[in-house]
């Protein structure tokens, strides 16, 4: 038999023993009260977020996915999951969810069974942990696909989880995750086995999903650009874009890959983003980066998620003012494949458009997005309602963030409504089957029970007479 085949044969029975195992537990879970599943949620919770745990997860994160810094990973699986936590306190995720007397509906919330939870190396201890307590906190089962790289990072997150799950004399099965080595073959195995597929990643892996005949929840492409217009306070503006651009050495697919700036604010916005921490490049400093950053028109993965010495390092920049920065500019006036900085760069480097009025900033932002990023999110700095409105009415955007730091606001915040979440819906623009961030009501069925009530049927003279009156006197 060739090895390909013997290997899909071998896939196809340890998932199947994996997936077997997860029914057993879920249907132990499925009879849980609101009650015992909140305190399995709670449990999964304190598994990232007990600090000494959480920085040992951060630790393996950076050591074994070389991607982003320790500090950052910290302060996001703390915050994110501390955010969830709060999105999910009193939630209704079992039972009766509503009743519509005047309908005669009652609606009830139920499991969608077991769920494959698809995880990146850009966030190997956030993301499965988000998806771990949603899943669980609608009586679910869940198996991880991590990447190569994040396996570390998820087993030794299992082991916290069962830990606690021990105390609590709950079945261990309800989260597992694919043996090491994950290959293609056990992962795509697994998407077609379970009963809910969700991909955070790459793009390859989000067609995986929505290919593998099993409902799937996936992700667009990343690569947000904001305007700062006129009537923008620069300081402020240049202080959020700044934290949220280097957070996590830029991890984060809501972080800012382009800020397009109105020319009359253009060089004091500049000025500000130099005091944070930025430095702007010459036009042979750009050339050099752009070489080393997108050899053969691709990102490559030696400056991916890296610390800007080290992308200096990468590229032989050796300006003392571009060593030291936390952030590396570079200037562009266009989109698409010839202007490469247009796209996602997964890296503290910042691209910077002049625009001569909103009317250019907004043709600026649609052409990056006709390059990359359709559907994702954009941001504005803006005192200027109009324009934010426009955003949201024309832009093919899921998100428009306004004033606020764009990596930490897309994804949930304490201080807007956003659910918290690591994994944003791009809508039928971006490719996906959702337009919202993901939480926990993605992972319930609704049953409804519909009772009779009072017959409702409309006259034809109800819903023709005005347009018949209009078009056919």
């Amino acid at each position: 038999m060739p090895d390909t085949a013997s290997a899909s044969s071998s896939a196809v029975q340890i998932v199947a023993e994996l997936v077997t195992r997860a029914r057993a537990a879920q249907a132990v879970a499925a009879r849980y009260t609101q009650a015992q599943l909140d305190e399995l949620v709670t449990a999964a919770g304190w598994a990232i977020m007990e600090p000494v745990r959480n920085k040992t997860l951060a630790g393996i994160a950076v050591r074994d996915t070389g991607l982003g810094n320790v500090p950052d990973k910290i302060n996001k699986n703390h915050r994110k999951t501390l955010g969830l936590l709060r999105d999910l306190k009193g939630a209704i995720s079992t039972g009766v969810l509503a009743e519509y007397p005047d309908k005669g509906i009652t609606e009830i919330a139920r499991p969608v069974g077991v769920v494959c939870a698809v995880v990146p190396s850009t966030n190997p201890g956030a993301t499965p942990a988000n998806n771990i307590i949603n899943a669980l906190k609608c009586g679910n089962a869940v198996i991880l696909s991590p990447s190569p790289k994040g396996v570390s990072t998820s087993a030794k997150l299992l082991e916290y989880i069962h830990a606690e799950f021990k105390r609590m004399a709950v079945p261990l099965d309800l989260v597992q995750m694919l043996p090491s080595p994950v290959t293609k073959e056990s992962s795509s195995e697994l998407m077609k086995q379970c009963d809910l597929v969700v991909v955070t990643g790459s793009q390859a892996n989000v067609r995986a999903g929505y290919s593998s005949g099993t409902p799937a929840l996936g992700v667009g492409a990343g690569n947000v650009a904001v305007i700062v217009d006129d009537s923008a306070d620069c300081a402020d503006a240049a202080a959020k874009i700044m934290c949220s651009k280097i957070f996590d050495n830029a991890t984060s697919c809501s972080s800012e890959n382009s800020v397009i700036i109105h020319t009359a604010v253009y060089d004091r916005m500049l000025d500000e983003l130099i005091k944070q921490g930025g430095a702007m490049l010459s036009a042979a400093e750009k050339d050099t980066l752009q070489k080393a950053m997108f050899p053969g028109g691709h990102l490559s993965s030696a400056v991916t998620a890296q610390s800007v010495s080290k992308i200096c390092a990468v590229a032989g920049l050796t300006r003392p003012e571009l060593v030291n920065a936390k952030c590396l500019m570079v200037e562009e006036t266009g989109a698409g494949e010839a202007y490469p900085f247009s796209g996602e760069k997964l890296s503290p480097v910042l691209t910077v458009y002049k625009a001569r009025d909103f009317n250019h900033a907004f043709n600026t932002l649609r052409a990056i997005y006709d390059y990359m990023g359709d559907g994702h999110s954009c941001g504005i700095h803006t005192k200027n309602d109009a324009h934010i409105r426009r955003l949201g009415l024309e832009m093919t955007v899921c998100r428009v963030i306004v004033n606020q730091a764009h990596a930490i606001a897309n994804g949930g915040s304490f201080d807007n409504g956003l659910p918290f979440s690591l994994t944003m819906g791009c809508g039928t623009w971006g490719g996906n089957s959702f337009s919202d961030n993901l939480n926990y009501k993605h992972f319930m069925n609704i049953t409804r029970i519909v009772r009779p009530i009072p017959a409702r049927e409309p006259s034809l003279d109800d819903l023709f007479g005005t347009y018949r009156e209009k078009y056919h006197k």
